[in-house]
């Protein structure tokens, strides 16, 4: 029996939670949705979680809070950022703390499955290489993807 990956989606926006939780279960994912991070919290302590779907501002705990304590409590769990308010330095920030990938909203239906796909290669991958004791941080501060940053931000104007 194979195992169907649980992704969480964290989001305040109710159109943000349905959208990403439609694009996932149709990819076959079992996917569920938390309004904030204590409710993200609550539904992690019941049950393993694969990758997370995080925004960063929400009311309650922010998302690099909630990062930080899922990356504590949980460090298999895969956490991917999406944000409306993106920046440099949270990128870094989160990328420091564990987080997978920071993605900049609006993210289409694709974009979530791919996401999700790669974190769980990631996390296959990593489950395999690298052991309890390994830091999953370090190798992460090389993705390729943050040095993309300041164009990708540029184009959508949050740096000149």
């Amino acid at each position: 029996m194979t195992h169907k990956a649980n992704i969480l989606i964290v989001d305040d926006a109710e159109v943000v939670r349905h959208s990403y939780l439609r694009s996932l279960v149709g990819a076959n994912y079992h996917a569920e949705a938390a309004r904030d991070g204590l409710e993200a919290f609550e539904i992690m302590e019941h049950r393993p979680i694969d990758v997370v779907f995080l925004d960063l501002r929400m009311p309650g705990p922010d998302g690099i809070s909630v990062l930080k304590t899922i990356k504590q409590k949980w460090p298999d769990s895969e956490v991917v950022i999406i944000t409306g308010y993106p920046t440099i330095d949270t990128a870094k920030q989160a990328v420091r703390l564990g987080a997978y990938h920071y993605l900049v909203k609006p993210v289409g239906p694709d974009e979530v499955v791919k996401a999700a796909n790669d974190a769980l290669t990631h996390k296959g991958l990593a489950l395999r290489t690298v052991g309890p004791a390994g830091s999953s941080v370090e190798r992460l501060e090389n993705r390729s993807w943050l040095d993309e940053l300041p164009a990708q931000y540029a184009r959508q104007g949050v740096v000149s």
